[in-house]
């Protein structure tokens, strides 16, 4: 049965991790271009209901995952317009999406669906499943099939493509003039504007990305790993994404393993609930609400005691005040 465990964890994992990925990647664009992105939580709250309540309704998938990309690009093109161009508070602003996600979604959920807040669910055949369902499950014995056919072959669309992100992000920022101009605006916005590139279009630029990113992430929440909508159904996944990318130090292969390794813990906690505690400790089940804690204290205590100092871009947070 080691197999069957083995598999089930690293399948539980890699799919835990994928909306992170998105939200993670999604945040460090915005940030590597010298906007902080507070509202990583909202944006992918409110795409996960766009993508739930439009799939359910229009019974139309790809509707449901344009819906949440547009939802989500919406808060960012109004973060944007707060913080860019009228260089209001960003954290101020990224709180303020978060706030208004987190009522928004339920008052319309119970104005439109009359489930408490919930969306009907989702049908089956519109939900995004996995591309090898021969490996749907773990099989006793069969090591390979077990572990490289459902831990890594068994997954869906939207799990290989945050991860492919991962590199392409890399190489966008790394390899490439507009990755390139994007980082600089982060670092020295003075500078950027003095060589003729418009930093006000470039933070735009970054903040449409962030919102794509958010879209995916959100509309993965509703449309593969559950089949409806329910209130704050994100459970704080947009900060500690917005943690692993601060403890990766704004980069894409460090946030990956931040990711990877919450993910990680959040399996494992899984498998822990209905576990008995020794005679020695008292006996009894590990309360759930221990269990459901357990990966993001050991997240935050792993990675603080591992992970050196991280280094902001130097003009993150500060609005660019362009001079005459």
């Amino acid at each position: 049965m080691d197999e069957v465990l083995i598999a089930s964890v690293l399948g539980s994992t890699l799919r835990v991790t994928t909306p992170l990925l998105f939200a993670a990647l999604a945040g460090l664009l915005s940030e590597r271009s010298g906007v902080v992105d507070i509202g990583l939580e909202g944006k992918m709250l409110a795409a996960a209901f766009a993508a739930a309540a439009v799939t359910s309704v229009y019974g139309s998938m790809p509707l449901g995952l344009l819906a949440a990309v547009l939802v989500a690009c919406s808060m960012s093109a109004v973060h944007g317009f707060a913080c860019v161009t009228h260089r209001g508070d960003q954290v101020v602003s990224g709180v303020a999406l978060n706030m208004v996600a987190a009522g928004l979604t339920v008052v319309l959920g119970i104005a439109w669906f009359n489930q408490g807040g919930q969306t009907p669910p989702i049908a089956a055949e519109q939900r995004i499943t996995g591309l090898a369902t021969r490996w749907a499950e773990p099989a006793a014995g069969d090591w390979l099939g077990s572990i490289v056919g459902h831990g890594l072959l068994s997954h869906n669309t939207l799990v290989y493509l945050a991860f492919a992100l991962v590199l392409v992000v890399w190489f966008f920022l790394e390899r490439t003039r507009p990755g390139l101009r994007l980082r600089a605006v982060g670092e020295n916005p003075a500078m950027v504007d003095a060589a003729g590139v418009s930093v006000p279009r470039l933070r735009y630029a970054a903040l449409m990305l962030n919102g794509v990113l958010c879209g995916l992430g959100g509309a993965y929440l509703t449309l593969a790993q559950n089949a409806s909508f329910s209130p704050n159904m994100t459970a704080g996944r947009g900060f500690i994404a917005l943690a692993a990318m601060i403890f990766g130090k704004w980069r894409p292969i460090p946030t990956l393993l931040a990711c990877l390794l919450f993910g990680f813990l959040d399996a494992v906690a899984i498998r822990m609930q209905g576990v008995t505690l020794p005679a020695a400790l008292g006996g009894g089940e590990v309360p759930v609400q221990a269990v459901q804690a357990l990966p993001y204290v050991l997240t935050v205590v792993l990675l603080a005691g591992f992970i050196g100092q991280a280094v902001a871009p130097k003009a993150l947070s500060r609005p660019y005040v362009k001079e005459r």
